[in-house]
């Protein structure tokens, strides 16, 4: 089910040593990590405490482009929504940009499944959940 008007969850972030890799940039490794935190963040935020409690995502697939490089003390701009629900599938993007200049540093589409956690075997999305990150 396409989504009509995504809900955006955005967040900054400075760039800090532990980030950068030996060419002085945010490592690639960095940036994955990011994209999985903001995915959680967003469920987190989002969803209700008895899915949050019932249900866990995990990745299929993720499809990164990296666009520019970020550097120590750049604020990042993270923002992700919910693409698509099939299923027991969700397609989630997310863009990382430059807050300061605007420039998109990363995008990415990561295909999630839901988990029931107690049985540990996907399960479909509730129509609720829809409905939720749609608003």
């Amino acid at each position: 089910m396409l989504m009509e008007k995504p809900n955006i969850f955005s967040k900054t972030l400075v760039v800090n040593q532990g980030h950068l890799d030996e060419l002085n940039h945010v490592n690639n490794v960095q940036y994955l990590q990011w994209i999985q935190d903001v995915a959680k963040q967003h469920w987190e935020v989002c969803a209700e405490q008895q899915w949050v409690d019932k249900y866990a995502w995990v990745a299929l697939s993720h499809f990164i482009e990296y666009k520019k490089p970020a550097f120590l003390n750049d604020t990042l701009l993270i923002q992700t929504h919910v693409h698509e629900f099939d299923g027991v599938k969700s397609n989630r993007l997310v863009r990382i940009s430059n807050q300061a200049s605007g420039d998109l540093i990363v995008q990415s589409s990561t295909s999630w499944c839901m988990l029931d956690r107690e049985k540990n075997r996907p399960t479909r999305v509730l129509e609720a959940m829809v409905e939720a990150f749609s608003d």
